[in-house]
């Protein structure tokens, strides 16, 4: 095949070609550095110091053992080539008669995707998450799940394929993972969800109440608390998932343990932020169903506020779709998956919801749905 492709294509077609193919196959290198730059703090070190640190300040600051320097230098060039790090000459840099230490002659700055990793709200709790042994050994496993029987006589999830349990009951098991698992849920509800107040914060507008459902200990619950004072807001979730935060409520924020399948407090609005994702279709309207019956009529203010991914919301743009596919596949680990409008829409009609809902894109394919009763 290859010598056949010499003869098809251009010389630079099959060196970017092959390249593609290397990338795919060597990306476990890329996202596993990237998970040791957040667990040695390096982007919070390059922060702390102005935005810029050398190699040396890097070493330093991350503990970096001096034998090992000049592979911390070659994670940090894979690192700025893929998009987290820049590089640029230090001052001065090449005006000491060509000295052999040249730990400081780079710069190292922040690209705005690596800016996401530091300061207030940021997502570096993601990158212990989603590189997890736990979670990509999973991935060792999908050609048995594509070739088993499905549940009930199968595994239930690609997760539990792999490590005989789910993901959640994993977390309760494991403290390491369960600890993985919430910070990376709280960075990430606490985030968008202050990037949505911004935006969209008219969504709010004429709440007087709100239960956020399976919302865990609330993190995400809490910047909409602080940030509409005037709202009550209830999280619920399962006993096992309110834990402890049940006893840290505020004035406008409690804690209620229940089944979202069974029933719903009553309120203005119910938020469901990366839920329905998690459950098939069938599941998806009963969790809307209960939704309708805790809501007042439309006319009353009633509604359901949905944060999850829209597929194809940014048609054109290949990279916004890679991302959507990648986000698909993921969701398989626990069975779950990221629609498009049309699998959205069905589920918002099975669940006896109008069809004049509202999407409101936020950050790529990321949106706020509205849907009334």
């Amino acid at each position: 095949m290859t010598l056949k492709l010499l003869m098809e294509v251009s010389p630079q077609e099959l060196l970017e070609s092959l390249a593609e193919l290397q990338n795919h196959v060597l990306g476990y290198v890329k996202s596993t550095s990237l998970k040791c730059a957040v667990d040695l703090g390096i982007p919070a070190a390059i922060h702390k110091r102005g935005g810029t640190a050398t190699l040396a300040d890097i070493a330093a600051d991350a503990k970096v053992h001096p034998a090992k320097v000049a592979d911390l230098r070659r994670m940090m060039a894979l690192l700025s080539a893929s998009g987290i790090f820049t590089t640029t000459a230090a001052a001065g840099a090449g005006d000491d008669g060509g000295a052999t230490d040249d730990t400081a002659a780079v710069q190292y700055g922040l690209t705005t995707t690596g800016r996401f990793l530091v300061g207030w709200r940021n997502l570096s709790p993601v990158a212990p998450f989603f590189v997890n042994s736990l979670i990509v050994s999973s991935f060792f496993d999908l050609p048995a799940w594509l070739t088993s029987e499905p549940a009930p006589a199968g595994a239930a999830s690609l997760f539990e394929q792999a490590h005989g349990c789910s993901r959640q009951e994993m977390a309760g098991k494991d403290a390491g993972f369960g600890g993985v698992l919430r910070d990376a849920m709280t960075a990430d509800s606490e985030l968008f969800l202050e990037v949505i107040i911004v935006d969209k914060g008219r969504i709010f507008r004429g709440v007087s109440s709100i239960v956020d459902v399976g919302a865990g200990n609330g993190a995400g619950t809490r910047v909409v608390a602080k940030a509409f004072p005037r709202i009550k807001c209830t999280v619920l979730d399962l006993p096992q998932s309110v834990g402890q935060a049940a006893a840290a409520g505020d004035d406008n924020l409690s804690f209620v343990a229940g089944d979202m399948f069974e029933s719903i407090p009553p309120a203005d609005a119910v938020l469901l932020k990366n839920v329905l994702r998690d459950w098939g279709h069938d599941d998806c309207v009963k969790i809307l169903q209960r939704c309708k019956e805790a809501i007042p009529a439309r006319s009353a203010g009633g509604k359901v506020i949905i944060i999850d991914m829209v597929r194809g919301s940014l048609l054109g743009d290949k990279k916004i779709a890679e991302v959507e596919a990648l986000q698909d596949m993921f969701a398989m680990c626990t069975n779950g998956v990221e629609r498009d409008e049309s699998e959205w829409k069905r589920i918002f009609s099975d669940a006896g919801f109008g069809q004049d809902y509202k999407i409101m894109p936020v950050l790529g394919p990321l949106s706020v749905i509205e849907i009334y009763p």
